[in-house]
């Protein structure tokens, strides 16, 4: 399904996330975000508790038989959504560049993925974060050119593949109601693992109702031709000089299928727009538009929160009971 980009420009106090977006009659209109506001009726209850357990997934590449993972399960009477988060090229830990994480500690997780697992968990979701970089004798990918890297996007499409599998086999999940999210090199691993032009995806038996990209590399997945097997969401930095937004808002247009693919521009964003960290520029960083003169990285307070209320609007209706999603 084709579709035009919408641009959302973030203006501090006011939240301009009410624009239709063309050709998304799959999606819903996003009303003004309200951080008081209480979840829709047709979300969960909220967990009693946020206590991660440390798993082990048997991967779908031959070469990485077990994949550890960090899952917040919740308590529900009915079997529950669940999201699988998958980590950029810094990979999921907290100074993961410095070789400092502890393998099987929650406290080692990074800033966003704490973040990001409390939202979701809070809204009545379980979420899996699945680690492909530890396992295979990676600290990092972000400082490697990317014609010397020994994790690329099979590893990861494998690995997202087989994350969904494990959790539609969980019997407190709903497998009718997985989403895939990813940041970066990771949302680049989302675009790669809903392309029905990769046999194995084709094949799957288990398909996320959405997928959410961040700010991901596109243009590989336009290259290839891009088929997605979900409807699927790309948040993007107007001015992103690591993974440029152009290549985004083309493989959007261009997309082939029945599946909805929105890309959402947010003016003045750089790569990372949605963290708290200042904005600074990585001369470690070899990729990128300009190679050699590194990237600029950083949050921005307005397309920070627009982005969240957008992702929780997109996802409460993904994931709703049938028949209850809000608009």
């Amino acid at each position: 399904m084709r579709s035009m980009p919408s641009r959302l420009t973030p203006v501090l106090g006011l939240l301009l996330l009410g624009a239709t977006l063309v050709g998304c009659s799959h999606w819903p209109e996003v009303a003004p975000h309200d951080s008081t506001s209480a979840p829709p009726a047709s979300a969960a209850a909220p967990p009693t508790s946020f206590e991660p357990q440390w798993v082990q997934l048997p991967s779908g590449d031959a070469t990485t038989p077990m994949l550890p993972a960090w899952w917040w399960p919740v308590s529900s009477a009915q079997p529950s959504p669940l999201v699988v988060l998958l980590h950029g090229c810094g990979g999921m830990f907290s100074g993961s560049e410095r070789g400092e994480q502890r393998v099987g500690s929650e406290r080692a997780l990074s800033t966003r993925f704490k973040h990001y697992a409390a939202l979701l968990h809070a809204q009545g979701w379980q979420v899996l974060i699945v680690d492909s970089l530890t396992p295979r004798g990676e600290r990092e990918l972000c400082t490697q050119r990317l014609s010397q890297r020994r994790v690329h996007q099979g590893h990861r499409r494998a690995d997202a593949l087989a994350a969904l599998r494990w959790a539609a086999q969980q019997p407190g999940v709903d497998p009718q109601r997985l989403a895939l999210m990813g940041w970066s090199h990771g949302g680049s691993a989302v675009l790669s693992s809903l392309n029905a032009r990769y046999p194995e995806v084709r094949q799957s038996p288990v398909r996320p109702a959405a997928a959410v990209a961040y700010y991901p590399g596109c243009e590989a997945e336009r290259q290839r031709g891009f088929e997605p097997s979900a409807p699927l969401w790309l948040m993007l930095g107007a001015d992103d000089d690591w993974t440029a937004p152009e290549p985004c808002v083309a493989l959007a247009r261009e997309a082939q299928g029945p599946h909805a693919v929105q890309a959402q521009l947010f003016e003045g964003a750089v790569h990372g727009f949605d963290s708290t960290a200042p904005v600074r520029l990585r001369r470690d960083v070899p990729n990128g538009t300009r190679p050699g003169q590194g990237v600029h990285v950083g949050g921005q307070p307005a397309a920070l929160a627009a982005s969240e209320a957008l992702l929780l609007q997109v996802l409460r209706n993904a994931l709703a009971v049938p028949g209850t999603a809000s608009h």
